[in-house]
């Protein structure tokens, strides 16, 4: 599961800093660093309408009929859902982060973990997004964990390394394809949990 990720100083390489500057005096509410929880608004990378990438301040969570706010999608399945469907053919977007949070509950104690890449300081979130009110906003993919986290929970968010990253936003490439390489391809081994911190049940994280 992702319901909680981090945007530390480097999570977006130096060239889309001058973009960012951009975003942000559109976008004054956007969170560019920090702690992201669901419905902030943060920095996404998408493809504009010419088919070229950049960044678009969107809302992270779909608002269902009902008031909720969904905020991940089984990559396994998103395909074959009415609610993603058309999104994951051409609304596929890059969620920059350095790290997620987890939370593993022991007895009286609940201990939250920061899941990132060992030495890398970055990695993208495989995302889609729609439009809701003329607003984007987007859930994170998720997958079965890898081995070295599955004791945190039994979903973990996609995350692809920039050589992936392309062809994620690509339309011509099949989103199958690139979920399966992200899978398989990819070193989940290198995914370390760090411990932050030791918490009470009512404790905020």
């Amino acid at each position: 599961m992702c319901g909680r990720y981090e945007l530390g100083a480097d999570a977006l390489p130096g060239a889309w800093k001058a973009p960012l500057s951009a975003l942000c005096r559109r976008e004054p509410a956007i969170k560019t660093c920090g702690e992201v929880f669901p419905t902030d608004v943060v920095p996404v990378l998408a493809n504009s309408r010419a088919m070229h990438p950049r960044l678009f301040a969107m809302k992270w969570g779909y608002t269902l009929p009902d008031g909720r706010i969904l905020i991940n999608a089984r990559s396994e399945t998103a395909a074959r859902k009415p609610l993603f469907a058309q999104s994951i053919n051409c609304r596929r977007c890059l969620i920059p982060a350095s790290r997620y949070f987890e939370w593993d509950k022991r007895a009286r104690e609940t201990v939250k973990y920061a899941v990132g890449s060992a030495g890398a300081p970055r990695f993208y979130l495989a995302g889609l997004y729609r439009l809701e009110e003329g607003r984007p906003v987007f859930v994170i993919l998720t997958r079965a964990p890898a081995d070295s986290i599955a004791f945190l929970h039994n979903r973990m968010p996609v995350m692809l390394p920039p050589a992936l990253a392309a062809d994620w936003l690509n339309p011509e490439c099949s989103a199958d394809m690139v979920l399966e390489r992200a899978v398989t391809d990819v070193d989940y081994s290198a995914c370390e949990p760090v411990t932050l911190s030791f918490l009470s049940p009512t404790g905020q994280a």
